[in-house]
């Protein structure tokens, strides 16, 4: 949401006009929001991926003709009230920074009442500022050493409601103040209000939703790691998948940060560590900016980047500013004031694509508005300007000192930026157009200092001077500076396209990963994992390693400096003491390390997966989770206390399954060698030799409920059993048989019990709609048997499978496939007994699992978790098609690898794959209860899912098709008493559902029909012969495609049987159209055929009678001839011939060859 957080560091600012009005009705007025999709941190809603909480309603800022906002225009001298009171009192007036840029000096420092911002801390380089507002600088230095400018008084607290984004939009936190003078009446705003540390001293907020995020194991490691807090409370932040996690190490909390809903590509932190800038990658990217103190999202930047979304983005000095680099093949660069209200950048421009693929920028600290960026291959310098304006003078721009009229008695007002003898209505503003950013990409390379550079890393602004360096793979630091001196008049014009190589200082032999400036020293971390400090002349100061620490992917300083060092650091090149703050190392093999400089002391923080986790088990007794990952790392979790119990690392392939037995003794692990693991369950030790028999990576791994069987499926299509055995007075397990039995990847294996037996059964399930089951009795050494082989789908593909819960005397099979369709199957006959509307989130579901019950006094009530492709859920059971039955949210936005379930069924746990993530979810199911109620009751939910409900015409139409019906079977034209009735007989199902523009298979009607003919054989022992009008809208929903006829699947056909005539048009003749429909696919005789197009085609002999007549097929060749033409395309298939119609951006694309 555009929210403009621009909050003064002044008190007094409260009542002061800016644009004729006041700041604080100015923070009043957020500007509107725009509705974005919160999937990450809200449910997601079926069909309506779209969401999310609405801003406060408030006017937008208006915009003249030159692209000012109103706040720039003229204010009279006399509306100014507050200045002319300060000036009467001989109080120098302070206006804050320019109404553009938001009513204040930077974000930071606020709740720090009479001190100064951060902004000010250090040294501060003004000149530059100066000059680029036409300030004489004659006879002025650098100003290095020198104290800030007088501060401002302390900012008052903001008034009125913030709106804050809520995956993009959250829900509105408004707080009311009174109009009393303090501003206190004890509801400040959640912003104002925040101190550091507050997130982990709120109470544990109610659980609203189905399912909440409850703690994250893993992080991104290609991505930093900054230290919010040290010393008594360390605080980390990280990036893990799509959320920020503040995570208190010493407390074991952690406070996640929901709102992006692709996987968050780059971040940022201001210096003073009070706000987060995250971006992200994909459709719909984001630019959130958080307060770290309340966890609150203060701004939202919509389509910042709409192609491909953001690579880079930085934060000045300052905190006002962001810069950020898209990730798109043409990249673009672009400066944001995000303390504004505007949806647009201050200034951007376009990259060449010679300068390879930039991935990194940062701001110049002693001028914000100067940064660089590079790629491998090149560095690139930019410099945005603002020029100053007198809105009492428009046509006059101020360039010098006294221009402004009523330029009152020369004081110097710092709060516009240095601007000299302004006006008090005198600001910045920012060009017109992209002319405000400027950019310079100097050349070089092994020739220009005829030495071997490397690739680029990262880039940092030298603190003292105007130099900027840069870190290389060989181990070396490219010292940049200006071609020529330059003359302070001219100095910010000319700085970009003057830089160029002054020097390649070798500075060691190990690449150069990380390079950063901190106080007044220049700090480097490289590949063998050391932290070196250098001064200002590149002379090593001190050094910091461990043997164990592999390259540095981000170093991050502590926010205050610790106690005075007892002992000199680990290799100091000084006899005097070098003090420096403790820091947080993050390593590219996803390990965080403190060092205390105090001692020498690096002590391991987190120890994560380097690669993909695709594997994750629940214990069936404890509160233990075990974890796989790619990298060979299986770590086991007590995800109750949220502690690392024990670990193994594997070295010779990755771990891609993991399964418990059911009683918890043994841990089972599949590898990608396909190899096999049977390890004890507590201390991870191997409890018989590697098991080495799939040919294949392991895909899928579980154990009989009896433990003594134990079944594996691999990438090569094959099933392998394992049966444990009594050898030499113990037991251990050896190789049973194995079978190929699928010849498309098996996507389920799944032990049960036989119905009259404790024996255990066995089946699998292919993407080649095969179930099989196999004979365990019946198999032998090397010989596995199968029992039945059932095709359980005609043209979709399922996808996953489980046992249903005993809900009622007959026992089933539950499946799901990709046309989020799930199917009830006989476990005896497999037979299917119903087809059911899955939730609709996106995806189908990828993974099910019946979630375990804490509640016995209520044993029909039961629950399903499952997964789709990056969502988790749950599914209140029975299924029956109601969609408010079912909830989802964003778990992984690059795919779910695998799902899990607690023993007592209160978390679910989900595994991220390649953001080497796993995710605890805390389940809440009177939440999904009391959602499921306020949907509606009996037949309500399925009215909705018709076109226009239950008042539709959609509604009467299938209602006047349903009595017609009841006409049909009792004879159109007979005059004996009708019987009025709520049935049809089963037989006109089809008529019905076809009529209703629902075209199912002969395969699919058979299936509708025994599913009603069956519904109550198993009770009553009779078969139903009729349908009522309510059980036929069920019926016709749940076996409908859940999305429609589309024309991209006509399309899609015509792409694999057709071909390019021509035009280049995707064709089928006539005569091969007419062949396929009899040959392939349903057979359709020669006399259903002409049936159908001659009633298709509207040729129909029975001059529109309603019985069905006979046809003579005498005849049809003449009608295909005239009413078909020879070549047909997608477009006359479906409109000519099917008679539908088409809409038109469908029909464009049809055309595209």
């Amino acid at each position: 949401m555009s929210f403009p957080l621009a909050v003064p560091n002044s008190r007094s600012l409260c009542s002061q006009t800016v644009g004729g009005g006041s700041i604080s009705e100015h923070l009043r007025t957020p500007a509107p929001c725009k509705e974005v999709r919160t999937d990450g941190s809200s449910e997601v809603m079926p069909k309506d991926p779209t969401g999310g909480g609405t801003g406060v309603s408030s006017e937008p800022m208006e915009m003249s003709q030159d692209r000012q906002t109103a706040q720039e225009m003229a204010v009279p001298p006399e509306q100014d009230s507050l200045a002319a009171a300060k000036e009467k009192e001989g109080e120098p007036e302070d206006a804050g920074a320019d109404p553009l840029l938001g009513p204040l000096w930077s974000p930071s420092g606020m709740g720090i009442q009479d001190t100064l911002p951060s902004i000010w801390a250090g040294r501060q380089d003004t000149t530059i500022s100066r000059t680029a507002l036409g300030e004489d600088t004659a006879g002025t230095t650098h100003l290095e050493g020198a104290g800030p400018p007088e501060p401002p008084p302390a900012p008052p607290e903001p008034k009125g409601a913030i709106s804050s984004p809520h995956s993009g939009c959250r829900e509105q936190e408004t707080q009311q103040t009174s109009g009393q003078d303090d501003g206190h009446d004890g509801s400040a705003s959640l912003v104002w209000a925040a101190t550091p540390g507050m997130l982990f001293q709120e109470d544990k907020q109610t659980r609203l939703h189905p399912l909440s995020l409850s703690w994250v194991l893993g992080y991104n490691s290609s991505l930093a790691v900054h230290s919010l807090m040290d010393r008594e409370e360390r605080v980390l932040l990280y990036i893990a998948s799509h959320m920020v996690v503040i995570h208190d190490v010493l407390g074991n909390r952690q406070y996640h940060l929901q709102g992006h809903t692709n996987v968050i590509s780059c971040l940022c932190v201001s210096e003073d560590r009070r706000w987060i800038a995250t971006a992200d990658r994909g459709p719909d990217a984001l630019i959130i900016v958080w307060d770290s103190f309340s966890g609150i999202p203060v701004r939202t930047i919509f389509e910042s980047h709409p192609d491909n979304g953001v690579s880079a983005i930085a934060i000045s000095q300052d905190a006002k500013y962001l810069a950020t680099i898209s990730a798109g093949t043409v990249q673009r660069v672009c400066v944001w004031n995000w303390t504004s209200p505007t949806e647009k950048p201050v200034c951007s421009t376009e990259l060449r694509a010679e300068f390879g693929y930039q991935d990194y920028v940062i701001f110049n600290p002693q001028n914000p508005y100067e940064f660089v960026s590079n790629s491998k291959t090149q560095v690139i310098f930019y410099l945005w300007v603002l020029e100053p304006f007198c809105p009492r003078s428009p046509a006059l721009v101020t360039t010098a000192r006294g221009q402004c009229p009523d330029d009152g008695e020369g004081t110097r007002w710092h709060c516009r930026a240095q601007l000299q003898n302004a006006c008090p209505g005198c600001f910045l503003r920012f060009p017109q157009g992209n002319a405000g950013l400027q950019y310079g990409a100097p050349l070089l390379s092994s020739q220009t200092f005829n030495s071997t550079v490397g690739y680029f890393s990262q880039s940092v602004f030298h603190f003292n001077n105007s130099q900027a360096l840069t870190g290389t793979s060989a181990g070396k630091l490219v010292v940049w500076d200006a071609v020529s001196p330059r003359t302070p008049s001219t100095e910010l014009q000319v700085k970009p396209h003057s830089m160029k190589a002054a020097k390649l200082v070798p500075v060691q032999k190990d690449s150069l990963t990380v390079l950063m400036v901190f106080e007044s020293c220049i700090v480097t971390g490289d590949v063998k994992g050391q932290v070196k400090f250098y001064n200002g002349e590149l002379q090593l100061l001190t050094c910091y390693s461990h043997s164990k620490v592999g390259p540095i992917q981000s170093i991050s300083f502590s926010k205050a400096p610790p106690d005075p060092p007892s002992a000199s650091p680990a290799c100091s090149t000084s006899s005097q003491p070098f003090i420096a703050r403790n820091f947080i190392l993050s390593t590219s093999d996803a390990t965080v390390l403190h060092v205390a400089t105090d001692r020498t002391n690096f002590e391991k923080v987190m120890e994560e997966a380097k690669k993909a986790v695709n594997a994750i088990a629940c214990h069936p007794r404890q509160a233990l989770i075990a974890v796989g990952s790619h990298c060979g790392l299986l770590k086991v979790w007590d995800y109750q206390q949220t502690e690392y119990l024990v670990s193994r690392i594997f070295t010779k392939a990755g771990i891609q399954c993991l399964s418990y037995d059911p009683e918890g003794y043994f841990l089972a692990a599949g590898f990608t060698d396909g190899s096999v693991y049977i390890l004890d369950a507590i201390s991870l030790q191997s409890s018989c030799k590697e098991l080495k028999f799939s040919h294949g990576p392991v895909t899928h791994i579980s154990f009989s409920h009896n433990s003594e069987y134990l079944a594996t499926a691999d990438e090569k299509y094959s099933v392998t059993v394992y049966k444990r055995v009594l050898q030499n007075g113990s037991r251990c397990w050896e190789h049973l048989a194995g079978l190929h039995s699928h010849y498309k990847p098996i996507r389920s294996i799944l032990f049960g019990v036989q119905l009259d037996s404790n024996e255990p059964r066995l089946l699998s399930l292919g993407e080649d709609r095969q179930l099989v089951e196999y004979d365990l009795n019946s198999s032998s050494k090397d010989q596995l048997v199968v029992l039945h082989r059932d095709r359980v789908e005609q043209v979709a593909v399922p996808l996953c499978l489980a046992w249903y819960p005993q809900l009622s005397t007959e026992s089933f099979i539950l499946t799901a496939n990709n046309c989020y369709k799930m199917k009830l199957y006989n476990t005896t006959t497999k037979m299917c007994r119903k087809t059911l509307l899955g939730p609709t989130y996106g995806s189908p579901l990828e993974k099910i699992q019946i979630l375990p019950t804490a509640n016995s006094l209520d044993p029909q009530k039961r629950y399903l978790a499952y997964i789709t492709k990056d969502k988790v859920g749950l599914q209140i059971l029975p299924v029956d098609g109601n969609p408010h039955k079912s909830s989802a949210f964003i778990c992984h936005p690059d795919g779910v690898s695998d799902l899990a379930s607690s023993y007592d069924g209160r978390y679910v746990f989900t595994a991220g794959g390649h953001d080497c993530t796993v995710m605890k979810w805390e389940v809440n199911l009177n939440a999904l209860d009391a959602a499921a109620s306020l949907g509606g009751e009996d037949l309500i939910p399925f009215y909705n899912l018709l076109d226009g409900g239950r008042e539709g015409e959609f509604f009467r139409e299938l209602e006047d098709y349903f009595y017609y019906a009841q006409l049909r079977s009792h004879g159109i034209d007979t005059l004996e008493t009708r019987q009025v009735s709520t049935h049809i007989p089963l037989e006109e199902i089809p008529s019905v559902m076809r009529a209703m523009g629902f075209y199912p298979s002969e395969e699919k009607i058979e299936e509708m029909i025994n599913e009603v003919k069956f519904s109550k054989y198993v009770d009553t022992g009779k078969q139903v012969t009729k349908i009522n009008f309510g059980d036929f809208i069920k019926l016709y929903i749940n076996h409908r495609p859940a999305f429609g006829l589309s024309m991209k699947k006509i399309q899609r056909a015509f792409q694999v049987l057709g071909y390019d005539n021509e035009n280049g048009d995707k064709v089928i003749g006539r005569g091969d159209l007419l062949l396929l429909l009899q040959c392939r696919g349903e057979h359709m005789t020669e006399d259903e055929l002409v049936q159908c197009l001659t009633v298709l085609l509207g040729k129909h002999p029975g001059g529109g009678g309603s019985e069905l007549d006979t046809y003579d097929p005498s005849g049809a060749a003449a009608l295909t001839e005239e009413e078909i033409p020879e070549e047909i395309t997608a477009e006359i298939f479906t409109a000519d011939i099917l008679g539908l119609p088409i809409a038109e951006p469908e029909k464009k694309n049809g055309k595209k060859p």
